[in-house]
């Protein structure tokens, strides 16, 4: 909890620092690259840098830390920090980074502050960021000790791919060598990294979409970005028979084993960890009662829907509806044009609901399934990519 010193300080100061923490955040990105360029190499990611998404999480995750601090004292906002922590694990972050993290934000902060930044203040702001760190090393650090081995990466082989959908590509590893192999969780994600046409690695995180039971592979479903720069060669330079450095799997959204009933709700390519569950629990001949719903552009453009329909039949308590914004609507599962609307609908209160798709999908779906009775502890959510949800 924050020092008694610190406390009445950070009441004071939260809302301007809130107010410019988004223009603090390019300025801390800035400095710290120019300093450490060597952290783009395997890190971050250049393209989150370039749109903003990584500044604007960084921004929202501060400030909804220290709001935290001050409205709730004696807890920490863990389920924030567990998405954070499991992102950091997925690239190998360690301890020994944050003092370098620390010095390039507070710098950047002097500067936007100026004199404004008097050592009360300074002293104040940083025990908030110290609170963070450390938590976030603790968690990290147990991640890590969970794992079956000690790399951050190992290599992998691709040995399949298939086209799912019209720019969407399934693809599929097995180890490359004798790394021992950490099961995963349906919901769960693994980093992929690679070196772009410069020679400097990239790292992206993509949620695995077969059966996760099998831990002799890897499978991911990746829908191409024209204007990125990592799904294009991993689209069209990859060749089955080439080696990959891909992490353990990590992401703390995964499938209750509860058994209760669950909705599994999604938008676009968001349908992989959905396809995901839907494998594994097929794969152990689950009995639980599961409602999933699907939305996409058109029937062509849903990536696993072969996949889906068949774990569906399956599963002898499932169901599956779907809608389509525009095409011909398939005869083989229940589908209705437009958007996904669930205002009629009617759910156990007892349901787990899980979201993966775009933030306004997400909204939308969150409060429909509040409106229809669903406790907000029971919603869960995934974001692709970096976590901007909690500065919409």
């Amino acid at each position: 909890m924050l020092s008694t010193q610190s406390r009445p300080v950070i009441e004071a100061t939260l809302p301007i620092i809130a107010e410019r923490i988004s223009s603090i955040t390019p300025n801390f990105y800035n400095r710290m690259f120019a300093a450490r360029p060597d952290l783009l190499d395997g890190y971050f990611s250049r393209s989150n840098q370039k749109n903003g998404k990584q500044q604007q999480a960084l921004a929202g995750s501060i400030a909804v830390f220290a709001s935290h601090l001050l409205n709730n004292p004696d807890t920490l906002p863990e389920t924030m920090l567990a998405r954070i922590a499991h992102k950091h694990a997925s690239l190998g972050i360690v301890e020994e980074q944050y003092p370098i993290v620390y010095e390039h934000l507070f710098a950047a902060i002097a500067e936007n502050l100026g004199d404004a930044l008097t050592p009360e203040i300074a002293d104040a702001w940083s025990e908030v960021y110290w609170l963070m760190a450390h938590a976030l090393i603790k968690i990290e650090k147990g991640l890590y000790a969970k794992q079956v081995n000690d790399h951050y990466y190992s290599l992998w082989t691709l040995t399949g791919r298939e086209e799912t959908a019209p720019g969407s590509v399934t693809f599929t590893f097995e180890p490359a060598d004798d790394t021992p192999v950490t099961p995963a969780e349906p919901g769960q994600f693994i980093s992929l990294r690679m070196p772009m046409a410069d020679g400097v690695r990239q790292v992206r995180q993509y949620t695995l979409s077969g059966n996760v039971a099998d831990t002799s592979r890897r499978t991911v479903t990746v829908k191409l970005d024209p204007n990125g720069e990592f799904t294009p060669i991993l689209h069209t330079q990859l060749k089955v028979g080439d080696t990959i450095e891909i992490s353990n799997p990590y992401g703390d959204l995964v499938i209750d084993h509860s058994g209760e009933p669950l909705v599994i709700a999604t938008a676009g390519i968001g349908c992989t960890p959905s396809a995901a569950a839907l494998a594994t629990l097929a794969e152990s001949n689950s009995q639980r009662s599961i409602t999933v719903l699907h939305a996409d552009q058109e029937a062509d453009t849903w990536a696993l829907r072969a996949q889906m329909v068949e774990s569906v039949e399956k599963l002898p308590n499932a169901t599956l509806t779907t809608w389509f914004e525009r095409g011909e609507l398939p005869t083989d599962v229940k589908s209705t044009a437009g958007l996904m609307n669930l205002n009629n609908a009617e759910f156990d209160p007892n349901s787990h609901v899980y979201l993966c798709g775009p933030l306004p999908f997400m909204h939308a779906v969150r409060g429909q399934a509040l409106a229809a009775g669903i406790p907000a502890e029971r919603i869960h959510y995934e974001v692709f990519g970096p976590d901007v949800w909690l500065a919409v």
